[in-house]
């Protein structure tokens, strides 16, 4: 387990779902830190509040390899924060995952960082939250495909793609404290606080997408006990 609370300042983010809640603490955890970002929302006219003068507001498709090429070049790393409820969640992770390893290296980005969920972490050595028997079915439905997309990520990312998955735990909570840290572990659910602020899981998430210190794993993240 390792806790951080280092502050990069250097490059331009290119934030997939930046209209939702973890989006939004991306860029606003980015631009506090004098990054540039380009925040792709589906509908533009929908988030206004997020141009700004760091921030270039447009529309993409995180599933469209092309739209993910042409939005790539000028950008230092890559941020999917995307959720979809209306579609499978199967469908919609492994169209994403597809469409970002075929279109960020065609626009010369090599570092992609995604948010996973709490439920496909280890609580024993080959053993998930999703697991247990008493687990919710629709909540399985769900997470698997954040499971889908992490294997596909890991079967078909080459070398030109360095790629995370951040993983906050079971209590994301817009209303906890900010630490301005976080714990983290690779793969497991860590001991301790089970929650987590938006603002302290966006500086895990910019931490790695601009200083990239794990690489094609789960990154487990908490709030510092």
């Amino acid at each position: 387990m390792t806790t951080n609370t280092k502050n990069d300042t250097a490059g331009s983010l290119l934030v997939f779902g930046a209209g939702g809640r973890v989006g939004r603490a991306v860029v606003a955890e980015a631009t506090a830190r004098g990054l540039g970002v380009t925040a792709v929302v589906r509908d533009p006219a929908k988030y206004r509040d997020l141009q700004g003068d760091s921030v270039r507001l447009v529309q993409g498709d995180v599933t469209d390899p092309d739209a993910v090429a042409a939005l790539a070049p000028g950008h230092t790393a890559a941020v999917n924060a995307t959720v979809r409820l209306d579609v499978p969640s199967v469908g919609h992770y492994t169209a994403a995952a597809r469409a970002l390893v075929a279109g960020l290296p065609k626009g010369g980005v090599d570092r992609l960082v995604v948010v996973g969920i709490a439920t496909t972490l280890e609580t024993a050595p080959g053993v998930r939250v999703m697991d247990a028997p008493e687990f919710p079915e629709e909540y399985r439905a769900f997470s698997q495909g954040h499971v889908a997309e992490f294997e596909l990520l890991a079967a078909e990312a080459g070398p030109e793609l360095d790629w995370l998955m951040v993983v906050p735990p079971m209590d994301l909570n817009p209303g906890a404290p900010v630490t301005g840290g976080y714990r983290s572990a690779v793969g497991t659910v860590l001991d301790g606080a089970g929650s987590i602020a938006h603002a302290d899981l966006a500086r895990a998430i910019v931490d790695e997408a601009v200083g990239a210190r794990h690489h094609r794993v789960q990154l487990a993240v908490a709030s510092r006990d």
